[in-house]
């Protein structure tokens, strides 16, 4: 038995982050390009009303997936997150898919995060080399997360705190110039009664928006994946999910309110959101006309920041995915090999070689494997939250089905059942109109529909491909492993 435990404690990843690295984990991975981008396409298609309504039900949403995710991670603190709690509640194929699905996910986001550095990279240096470029950046990604899991949180607390800053600096600035304080005459809420403002383009549009908000949202739940190296996750994981609905209300609502207000929504810059147009970022537009000249650049450097940090904690996240289905016998065995500092190198070094395969993808010919690719992993995020929703409706009834106190949890999350049901209601809802606009028409867009759903059935190819080679089962509720001392359990 002390043998057996020894080599448990040999495997074990060292931990290394700190109250502050989780508190901006979870925080940095909610600000990204969907906040510096995105949202002004959201605004132009479904007005400001449209589009605050929109994010704020995505966020409850999250609000409550992160409630779940840290009952679970402050119960069961475990880098494998996601494959390790459905494998525990509810059956070990749905496990070992989310797993999977997770570490895909990432590792070709990673891909997709370094052809946009390239991408933001040429503002400045419009004439140099692309492939060196993703090269710099990837080597960074791997300097980062090679060096030490601490080199990881540094890195992410610095992202995230740039963000930040730039979020408020920009709220600051907004409320000043409503009110004319800065920036000419006062606006007020003029621009909410420009046409049909504040909702415009109808349901469609709206839906539109709603799960273009989800992907916004997307990288919250790393998290869960970061509290088994925590140094105290019982103490660190509660205080930042207890801030997640804050960070919601005042770096998401708060923001698209401002843009809102301080833009019409018929401005046709708004609908150029992607990375080829830093320039009329909804961001740099509102710095522009408080007199900002140089907030092109300015945001062009933040967002550039932001796509790093999601390559970073991309890196990072589905590594420990990787290395954890290794660890129980659902990955090759070489990949739950640790170096020296705790690090699980083997698990890095394939994912880095898949995200750069894929990113070889994107040059040459038209793309269209990568393209492919990229499409397969649109929804897999929505699919994780699917099953972190699943997991702790399970664990729950689990836990009060074995006859144990719910006093004793060290943190619990509130509203339940109604949080996990209603985040997989949502999630279920935004997994089926992805592209409802491909059947709307005259005829249906069949390749727009493979594009769109084609993650759907690969998921369930893995999750009932193992299920019917290993003939596992839906685990009984007094059966659901409750153990909080084994982490490693190779008969899941």
């Amino acid at each position: 038995m002390s043998s057996n435990n020894n080599q448990v404690a040999e495997q074990q990843l060292k931990p290394g982050l700190k109250a502050r690295h989780m508190t901006m984990i979870a925080l940095g991975g909610s600000i990204g390009t969907g906040l510096f981008l995105a949202s002004g396409g959201a605004i132009a298609s479904a007005g400001p009303g449209g589009a605050l309504l929109a994010y704020a039900a995505v966020g409850i949403m999250v609000y409550f997936l992160m409630t779940s995710l840290g009952e679970l991670a402050t119960y069961l603190p475990d880098s494998g997150s996601f494959e390790t709690y459905a494998s525990r509640f509810v059956d070990p194929s749905l496990g070992f898919a989310m797993g999977w699905n997770f570490w895909y996910n990432w590792a070709i986001t990673i891909a997709a995060e370094l052809s946009a550095a390239t991408l933001i990279i040429k503002y400045w240096f419009p004439d140099s080399s692309s492939l060196l470029w993703s090269m710099l950046f990837l080597a960074l990604i791997v300097g980062l997360n090679i060096l030490s899991v601490k080199g990881y949180g540094e890195s992410e607390y610095w992202f995230a705190t740039i963000k930040i800053v730039v979020v408020i600096i920009f709220l600051i600035i907004g409320v000043l110039m409503i009110f004319g304080i800065m920036g000419g005459e006062a606006v007020g809420f003029s621009n909410f009664t420009v046409d049909d403002a504040p909702f415009h383009g109808g349901f469609f549009a709206f839906l539109g928006v709603f799960m273009a908000a989800g992907f916004s949202f997307q990288g919250t739940e790393m998290v869960g994946v970061a509290a088994g190296e925590s140094h105290n996750p019982r103490e660190h994981v509660p205080r930042a999910i207890r801030q997640v609905f804050w960070r919601i209300l005042i770096f998401y609502f708060l923001a698209i309110l401002v843009i809102g207000l301080l833009i019409p929504y018929t401005n046709p810059n708004l609908l150029q959101g992607g990375l080829e147009h830093i320039g009329v970022s909804p961001f740099t537009l509102v710095f522009e006309r408080a007199g900002l000249a140089f907030a092109a650049s300015v945001m062009n450097a933040v967002i550039l920041s932001s796509v790093l940090s999601a390559g970073n904690s991309g890196m990072y996240a589905s590594s420990r995915v990787l290395y954890s289905l290794a660890l129980r016998g659902k990955a090759p065995k070489f990949l739950a090999r640790l170096n020296r500092r705790g690090l699980p190198i083997n698990a890095l070094m394939m994912t880095t070689l898949v995200g750069m395969a894929a990113f070889s993808a994107s040059l040459f010919g038209d793309g269209v494997v990568y393209n492919w690719l990229l499409n397969a992993s649109g929804m897999c995020g929505f699919i994780t939250w699917l099953g972190i929703a699943i997991s702790h409706y399970r664990f729950r009834r689990a836990y009060v089905a074995q006859g144990r106190d719910l006093k004793d949890l060290p943190y619990k999350a509130r509203w339940f059942p109604f949080g996990p049901i209603f985040a997989f209601v949502l999630c279920f809802v935004v997994i089926l109109g992805q592209n409802l606009s491909a059947f709307t028409g005259e005829n249906i867009d069949w390749y727009g529909v493979v594009v769109s759903y084609v993650s759907v059935p690969l998921f369930l190819v893995i999750w009932l491909g193992y299920k019917w080679s290993r003939k596992t089962k839906l685990i009984p509720l007094k059966e659901c492993n409750l153990d909080t001392l084994t982490t490693f359990d190779s008969k899941i």
